[in-house]
Formats: C-alpha cells, sequence, structure tokens
C-alpha cells in the first residue's frame, strides 16, 4: 500500500495521476471531497498533521509513502515520521529543496527544509529525498497582471533558474515509490536549462499572441509586495533565495529527471503550452465554435 500526502496540492495531484492503475493507493488529505477520483483500488481518508490519530489511522498498513509538508517552520514532518514509525511503514519519499545543498542558503525556509531532512535520515526508516529546484507553475502568479495589464512584475528579471515542471517531479517521485534502488538517495531535480522570469514572459506572450511587459520591481517595492502575501520572515526568506539565484546559484542543469523516468525534462516553454488557459487563452475547441 503506498500512502500520498498533500494529493490536492501540485505535486501529489500529479503522484496520484501518474500512479499505476490498479495498485492499491491511500490518500490523506484533509479536505476529502477535493480528491480527485482515481479507481477502485484507491481509497481516500481524512487526515491532518496535527491530529496524531488521523496519522495513525492513514498509515496503518502502508509500506510506502509520499511525504510533502508545506507549514513551514512547523513540525508536522515529525509528527508525520513518529507516526510512520511506530506504524511499521518501510519507505518514505519526501519531497525537499534543492536550496538545502546550497550552503550559502540559511534562510527560515531552507532550514526548516534542512531539519526535516535531518529528522528523515535519523529516523531509522528507508528514505530517499527529492530536491527539485523552483516549479514552472509558480509562474501562475502572474496571470492576474498578464489579464489585466499584460505585465509581469518580479524582482531581478534576467537572473536565471532551471526550473523544473512539476510534473517531471512527480514522475521522479513514483519511480522512488514504486521502484527500487532509492532508498538512501537523494535526487536533485531541474528543468533542462536555466532561464529568467524576463524569458518566460517573452515566451508566454508568443504562446499568447500578444505582447507582454515584463517590470523590474526594485527590492524595496519587492519586499512591500512579498509582506502583503506573506508572514515577514518567509517574505524574508523569498528575497534572500532572489539573492542567491542573481549570484547564479540556481542555474546549475541535473540530468535526474533523465536518469530515473527514461525522458528529458520539459522546458518552460512545454510546460507553458500546457497551461494556456490559466493565462486567457482562448481554449481551441471553443475558439472553432
Amino acid at each position: 500500500m503506498i500512502l500520498v500526502t498533500g494529493a490536492t496540492g501540485t505535486i501529489g495531484r500529479e503522484v496520484l495521476r501518474m500512479l499505476p492503475a490498479g495498485l492499491p493507493v491511500r490518500v490523506m488529505a484533509r479536505e476529502p471531497s477535493r480528491v480527485a477520483p482515481r479507481d477502485r483500488a484507491t481509497e481516500v481518508v481524512a487526515g491532518d498533521y496535527a491530529d496524531t490519530g488521523s496519522l495513525e489511522r492513514a498509515l496503518a498498513g502502508v509500506d510506502r509513502a509520499l511525504v510533502v509538508t508545506c507549514r513551514v517552520g512547523g513540525d508536522d514532518d515529525a509528527r508525520f515520521v513518529r507516526a510512520a514509525r511506530a506504524a511499521g511503514v518501510g519507505h518514505l519519499v519526501k519531497v525537499s529543496a534543492a536550496a538545502v545543498a546550497d550552503r550559502g542558503a540559511d534562510d527560515l525556509v531552507t532550514r526548516w527544509q534542512r531539519a526535516n531532512e535531518d529528522l528523515l535520515r535519523d529516523s531509522g526508516l528507508r528514505w530517499t529525498l527529492l530536491r527539485p529546484r523552483s516549479f514552472m507553475s509558480n509562474t501562475l502568479s502572474w496571470a492576474a497582471s498578464i489579464a489585466a495589464e499584460r505585465v509581469v512584475r518580479g524582482l531581478y528579471g534576467t537572473s536565471v533558474n532551471a526550473c523544473v515542471d512539476p510534473r517531471d517531479v512527480a514522475a521522479a517521485a513514483v519511480c522512488a515509490l514504486t521502484g527500487d534502488g532509492h532508498e538512501g538517495r537523494v535526487h536533485t531535480l531541474t528543468g533542462p536549462e536555466p532561464i529568467s522570469a524576463a524569458e518566460q514572459t517573452a515566451q508566454l506572450g508568443r504562446l499568447l499572441g500578444r505582447p507582454l511587459h515584463f517590470e523590474e520591481l526594485s527590492p524595496r517595492r519587492a519586499r512591500a509586495v512579498l509582506r502583503r502575501r506573506h508572514p515577514e520572515a518567509v517574505a524574508e526568506a523569498l528575497l534572500a533565495s532572489a539573492e542567491r539565484q542573481q549570484a547564479g546559484a540556481k542555474a546549475g542543469v541535473e540530468d535526474t529527471v533523465l536518469r530515473l523516468t527514461g525522458r528529458a525534462a520539459r522546458p518552460y516553454r512545454t510546460w507553458a503550452e500546457d497551461h494556456l488557459e490559466a493565462f486567457g487563452a482562448v481554449p481551441s475547441s471553443a475558439a472553432g465554435r
């Protein structure tokens, strides 16, 4: 039995879609009604990292589990690992972050991920760590300003990031959950090339058939924008991350997706083509009516 957490989120949703049909799968979700139906071999249960009883029920009889947590600074990983160990789970596949390996990264988010990795290594359980770069899907946050103003705003628009398609991260997770030889391994996952926000904006504009403009934010203005969206400590972590990207810390490309899945990592253009409707493109079926 495989347990999937985060099945309503970016990675878990794709993992659930990619797991082989007929494989015994259990999904833990705070809101089970939001989990897309799969097949009769899939069981959906209510669960919350803060509810030990729900973790025990979700992990009963589980052999392998996907661990996706997002409450920065919280103890969700510790609670899950304790419950998994008590339930006799054999193997945990944890979604972490590529920044963990960067000695220059010491922000809140990276320290939290490092602590979670250490916790897993010291748990006595078999483990696999997935360390993706930034998700290409983060650019979905641009949709509103693109629709309203044909503008993308951001900090350091020419700095590059080897961002990765979340579907490639999910495919790597499925390999680790269903295959052998991943125990004790760290898989760093990137896209096929480093790309800047300005370049992504230009590609989106060409695909949408309308010119888009990238507007560079000053660090002061970027801080104000981030603090409206996030707690102060998280906003500062994101600013520190942008500074490291500007210094070139996120430009490195790995071939891990190809090695694990047998298929090259998708470029940003492919991700964008598959998500153009989110940026206001008219579906081809509607355009033909």
